[in-house]
């Protein structure tokens, strides 16, 4: 650990493996009780170095040249992964699902992403990577994953109360006043982590974003203005993505004649 005359610490790879030490105690806490994760945590842990090393790299070549394709580029991919992502943490599969999840993923995220560039920060350029690719992927890590949560949720919904939503649809409803309920429960269960957060942030909690700022030497007054932020950007993107990632879902349970039916 090296430290400069305005008290800002830099890590070093020492401090860095000296972190990573602490892996062993939760190593032995599985091994222990026996919870048969030793394998999953050392995946977790080489992952996480790894892919943030790599990211590492290319973000100081990106920052570096700050080129709008190159931006462009990261931007997307990062918003393909996104999308797999999201897909792959829902248990019951049906054919469109990834481009479901993409779209609910792409469009939430980068509709919030446009205006806290353009309109809130007022960036310009607005491929100015120092901003663009942070805001993008914290919008998009928050986003996947209520999208997840309302996907698993409704589809479930869907298979476990087949035989209301037929009862509704033979009493004249419309599909969606049929599966109205099961919309509603689903944002409303992908929406709840980050409300969670939003009640406890700053008293209970103390985000990443804004503990790092404040590690790497921020006016503390400046890093809560840009959780604070964050944390709204957050919100509306999950909401957005909830809704569409719901009603994108709910299309593909009903046929051309608006009948119920299960992939």
């Amino acid at each position: 650990m090296n430290t400069s005359d305005d008290m800002q610490i830099f890590l070093t790879y020492g401090d860095i493996a000296l972190a990573s030490s602490l892996i062993l105690m939760v190593l032995m806490v599985s091994w222990r009780l026996r919870l048969h994760l030793t394998k999953t945590l050392l995946m977790a842990a080489l992952r996480t170095v790894v892919q943030l090393s790599f990211i590492g790299l290319i973000l100081a070549w990106v920052f570096a040249r700050e080129q709008w394709y190159e931006v462009l580029s990261i931007l997307t991919i990062m918003t393909l992964i996104a999308g797999s992502a999201a897909k792959n943490r829902v248990k019951r599969r049906y054919k469109g699902l990834f481009i479901d999840t993409l779209l609910a993923v792409s469009v939430s995220a980068v509709l919030v992403t446009a205006i806290a560039i353009l309109v809130i920060l007022e960036v310009q350029p607005w491929y100015t990577p120092q901003f663009v690719i942070p805001i993008l992927g914290l919008i998009l890590g928050n986003s996947l994953t209520a999208i997840s949560l309302t996907s698993n949720q409704l589809i479930n919904a869907f298979y476990e109360q087949q035989a209301r939503i037929e009862m509704m649809l033979s009493l004249s409803a419309t599909p969606f006043e049929a599966i109205h309920e099961q919309i509603r429960t689903a944002i409303i269960n992908g929406m709840t982590p980050t409300l969670n957060s939003m009640l406890v942030v700053g008293v209970v909690s103390l985000p990443g974003m804004m503990t790092g700022q404040i590690l790497a030497g921020a006016d503390p007054t400046q890093a809560i203005r840009y959780q604070i932020v964050t944390m709204f950007l957050i919100c509306v993107s999950s909401t957005l993505g909830c809704t569409i990632s719901a009603l994108l879902t709910y299309r593909r349970f009903f046929n051309k004649n608006q009948q119920f039916s299960l992939p």
